[in-house]
């Protein structure tokens, strides 16, 4: 990767923001499409976390992404925020218009139906009927996106007060299943997705039973760590597509990329590959 005075810098804010596989991704494209510019990891506690981003207009950079704890916190510091972002109730991507000003939008969900087309059969989301675990931030990009691609939401979530308030904050319109029913409601859905930690490393296990699932359902986890976690294993075995969630990793940083560097960069293998690598999937 050679720079000029000319290149074009963007990068990620965090607190912390060393586990962040961002710079990775985004460099290798740089690389692959021949763009002059880095992407580089900012380290920003959350209370600098305005002056970091009128920092940006400072220094030239083009935007940034957002990792915790920022997606929230920075939308009273944008300039202007996306429509979805605003319904989500966070932004992990900023770009930095001509005129110095901050627009906010939100991939994430946009990257998980690009992880689910690329790695089941399904072409579109219109009338699927959807169970989403957990109800924290991913779950809100996630039903949203869902909801806006024409889908049946359903929510169940530990809490059911939270995944009530997911629904009326985001403005989804969907219905709330208790958590202790979430095996029976599985007979009237055809795609199911995890967004909670359960069964992630160092987290407790995702106990559901998937037998009454229709035969052509596909099973969503966004847990990457492990890959393939207890949840598409047991889909798999029952011979249903699974996608895993280092799809939705890789496909939400497209858009941004675009924006910053003027190139639509591809999610190939090879970058697959050199994740899983370098989180030791592989």
């Amino acid at each position: 990767m050679s720079l000029t005075g000319k290149a074009k810098l963007a990068g990620v804010m965090g607190w912390p923001v060393t586990h962040s596989r961002s710079p990775l991704i985004h460099n290798h494209w740089c690389k692959a499409v021949g763009v002059d510019g880095a992407y580089l990891p900012l380290a920003v506690d959350p209370e600098n976390l305005e002056t970091a981003l009128k920092g940006l207009v400072s220094l030239g950079f083009r935007g940034c992404n957002l990792t915790i704890p920022h997606k929230e916190i920075v939308l009273p510091y944008l300039d202007e925020i996306d429509p979805l972002a605003k319904r989500i109730g966070a932004a992990n991507t900023v770009v930095v218009r001509g005129d110095g000003s901050l627009f906010g939008f939100n991939t994430d969900g946009l990257g998980f139906l690009a992880s689910v087309l690329e790695q089941s059969d399904l072409t579109e989301f219109s009338d699927r009927r959807c169970l989403i675990l957990g109800a924290g931030g991913a779950a809100r990009s996630i039903a949203v996106a869902l909801s806006e691609a024409g889908a049946q939401i359903m929510i169940s979530n530990r809490t059911r007060a939270r995944a009530e308030r997911l629904l009326t904050e985001t403005g989804v319109s969907g219905v709330v299943v208790e958590w202790d029913s979430r095996d029976e409601a599985l007979s009237h859905v055809n795609l199911v997705v995890n967004t909670s930690s359960l069964g992630m490393d160092g987290q407790g296990p995702l106990e559901i039973d998937l037998t009454p699932l229709p035969s052509d359902s596909v099973v969503a986890d966004i847990v990457y760590a492990p890959l393939e976690t207890d949840l598409l294993r047991q889909a798999r075995s029952l011979g249903h597509q699974a996608v895993d969630g280092l799809g939705m990793l890789l496909h939400q940083a497209v858009p941004g990329f675009e924006a910053w560097f003027g190139a639509r960069p591809t999610v190939t293998p090879a970058l697959r590959r050199l994740v899983e690598q370098d989180l030791g999937l592989i």
